[in-house]
């Protein structure tokens, strides 16, 4: 299960400065079932192992991970978000027995206009349990009440029915399609952009 996260490029980002000196503490969350939390470096070898799986990643916006050094390199980027104020990446452990079973983050915060993406990726073994809803449930509470957002958004792709039957419980709407939006091995793909109102946000 998963939904990609693509940066708002195509707005200028006139808060950089501001946020490059306002930290953004990853939060902890828990849910009946789910603990969010920030990685760590013990998360190296789950991270690589879940972003390495091809059938995982099918539907991601780049191809499997090859090599431990981008587990290395995504939670050291984890600790930079949360310096720079841009996003929170966070680990999802299941309460019951406290296995890694994915991921989920709030990308590309822009406090001027109170938006950003959401995103998440889950190991296949963690599939049709209502985990994915379950998370960016938790988070998105944390987005409209903590940081006071007005919109989320969230892409993902177009063959992904399972990415947007989770985001269409969660509310979100579907604003239109991106085409051609991915290239990856030489694979293209379109891409479903989806945006949620904090006035549509029904926790």
């Amino acid at each position: 299960m998963t939904g990609h996260v693509v940066p708002l490029a195509r707005r200028e980002d006139t808060s950089r400065e501001a946020k490059l000196s306002t930290p953004l503490p990853t939060p902890s969350l828990q849910t009946a079932r789910l603990r969010l939390r920030a990685f760590e470096d013990a998360d190296t070898n789950d991270i690589f192992a879940l972003q390495s799986k091809a059938h995982v990643l099918r539907y991601w916006d780049s191809p499997p991970w090859t090599e431990r050094e981008r587990a290395e390199k995504f939670i050291a980027r984890c600790r930079e978000m949360e310096k720079e104020g841009t996003g929170a990446r966070l680990a999802v452990d299941r309460v019951a027995d406290g296995a890694f079973i994915g991921w989920c983050t709030l990308d590309s915060w822009n406090p001027d206009f109170r938006s950003a993406s959401l995103g998440y990726c889950f190991d296949d073994a963690a599939w049709g349990h209502g985990y994915a809803t379950e998370t960016a449930r938790a988070l998105l509470r944390w987005a409209f009440d903590t940081l006071d957002l007005n919109r989320v958004q969230a892409e993902t792709d177009t063959r992904n029915v399972g990415s947007a039957r989770v985001l269409e419980k969660l509310g979100f709407l579907r604003e239109g399609t991106l085409r051609e939006d991915c290239v990856v091995n030489g694979d293209v793909s379109d891409s479903w952009i989806y945006g949620l109102l904090r006035r549509e946000w029904r926790p």
